[in-house]
């Protein structure tokens, strides 16, 4: 088994479109440790019907929308790291964060902690918008002091390329493409652009 992380700059930038086109173009299994809010489609659900790949239950499935840490602590429990150690399943596995890197999953431990004892390859997702050149680079530099190995960047949104060259070079990762914003958001429209935009040799490549 092969696992590689799927992490944000921040919550709500398309982590979860993203991670359903590499699900689907890798014939992957997909893993999101921890759900929190469950009053709409959960991201395990759309990915189900975004792919049909074999989907892991979630180690945690917590009813209210926020920072894992506190939608537990309202339900009176506590997040235990031993229960979120990479599952074994044949095949890739694709695992999604939640939010940032420097959402709380407990009052010790931040998700970066949890990325980084994994040691798993991990692609940085982020905005093309405004702002999101100090929020990528941040990301990147935290991830480097924790010793996580990153693939690249994979930007999601209106492409572009001054924007993205710069945070390309000064994080000095690789550029993995740029995933439009798609509508209709289907199974077909979906894997057409990630072949088309997305590359997916060097993620592959990483997961080796």
């Amino acid at each position: 088994m092969t696992a590689l992380v799927v992490a944000g700059t921040d919550t709500d930038i398309g982590k979860t479109v993203f991670s359903a086109g590499l699900t689907l173009a890798l014939g992957a299994s997909y893993w999101k440790p921890v759900q929190s809010g469950l009053a709409d489609e959960t991201d395990s659900t759309c990915i189900t019907r975004l792919t049909g790949q074999p989907v892991l239950k979630e180690a945690y499935r917590l009813t209210l929308p926020a920072s894992p840490h506190l939608s537990a602590e309202a339900e009176g429990v506590e997040i235990d790291c031993k229960h979120l150690q990479l599952p074994s399943v044949d095949g890739p596995l694709i695992v999604e964060g939640a939010g940032g890197l420097m959402v709380p999953l407990n009052r010790k431990t931040l998700y970066l902690d949890l990325f980084a004892a994994w040691g798993a390859p991990i692609v940085l997702c982020a905005r093309t918008e405004l702002g999101t050149i100090n929020h990528s680079l941040l990301s990147l530099k935290a991830l480097a002091e924790a010793g996580c190995r990153v693939v690249g960047v994979a930007f999601i949104g209106t492409s572009e390329p001054q924007v993205e060259e710069t945070i390309c070079a000064f994080g000095n990762v690789a550029h993995l493409g740029c995933l439009p914003r798609l509508d209709p958001l289907t199974p077909e429209v979906l894997g057409a652009a990630f072949e088309a935009h997305i590359d997916l040799e060097t993620i592959q490549k990483a997961m080796v």
